[in-house]
């Protein structure tokens, strides 16, 4: 089932996005080589705490993260680590508040110091194929146009691959909902998109080909081949004029009680 928020349903979402993306920005501020992924962890958990929200990761389904951080190979799902990031690692980073019942979801990729070539490419490619695909997400338009958009942009005009097993959902009562949002497809096919929807588009797309494997710890996820992933997502309430994104850190700034707490972890 397919549910349309109320718009105080959607201010609680506004709320947990404003958390969301302090967090991101937060990260921004520690994250560099040198560092651990649990290390990064460790912050967020701390962060978000701060700010009197929860972190909706840990310990959903059994995850035992607040986030997921998925390196290199890793599409989704990466587990935090002793791993020590370096120079030229690509690093996705997905994490989910709740805060006063509202949920907020959004993934971003984190370049490490100077990225090769065929790197810079994929994440630049990655973000403007999210945005390709919210450019489709209207009213009117079906879940399949979304999906069409992103896998000719990535596929056909630039030659990487769309992750075909890990897709956007709806999320608003429950982390997980539908619409399921593939981020390959035909137009014209899947469920017609309405005013009041909440999902999140989230493609994965990989240098080499889109097939995947999963790790011993059953949630991680990375390239059967190898081939470095990369992963952005946002969040969109859909409104009569297109899509909203709530999750753009770009609407956020860190107060100054942020940067303080910030400044004292490092």
């Amino acid at each position: 089932m397919i549910r349309l928020y109320t718009e105080n349903d959607i201010e609680k979402m506004y709320g947990a996005s404003e958390i969301l993306c302090q967090t991101h920005l937060a990260i921004k501020e520690v994250i560099r080589a040198g560092i651990t992924t649990k290390f990064l962890d460790d912050f967020a958990n701390k962060f978000i705490k701060h700010k009197n929200a929860r972190p909706a990761q840990l310990g959903y389904q059994g995850f035992p993260y607040t986030l997921c951080i998925s390196v290199n190979d890793e599409i989704c799902h990466g587990f935090p680590s002793d791993y020590v990031l370096k120079e030229g690692d690509v690093v996705s980073i997905d994490n989910v508040i709740d805060y006063n019942g509202g949920l907020a979801d959004s993934c971003w990729t984190y370049k490490i110091g100077k990225l090769s070539e065929e790197n810079e490419k994929l994440v630049d490619v990655n973000l403007k194929a999210l945005y390709k695909g919210i450019e489709a997400a209207k009213p009117g338009n079906r879940i399949g146009d979304i999906g069409y958009a992103i896998q000719q942009y990535v596929e056909d005009e630039n030659g990487f691959s769309v992750i075909r097993d890990f897709i956007g959902h709806g999320i608003g009562k429950e982390m997980h909902e539908d619409p399921q949002v593939p981020h390959y497809g035909k137009k014209g096919f899947g469920p017609r998109i309405e005013e009041n929807m909440v999902f999140t588009i989230e493609p994965m797309i990989a240098v080499g080909d889109w097939k995947s494997k999963m790790d011993s710890n059953g949630w991680t996820a990375r390239t059967k081949d190898g081939s470095v992933c990369s992963q952005f997502e946002h969040q969109l309430v859909i409104r009569k004029e297109g899509a909203e994104i709530i999750t753009d850190q770009n609407n956020f700034s860190l107060t100054e009680d942020d940067k303080k707490f910030i400044e004292a972890y490092k």
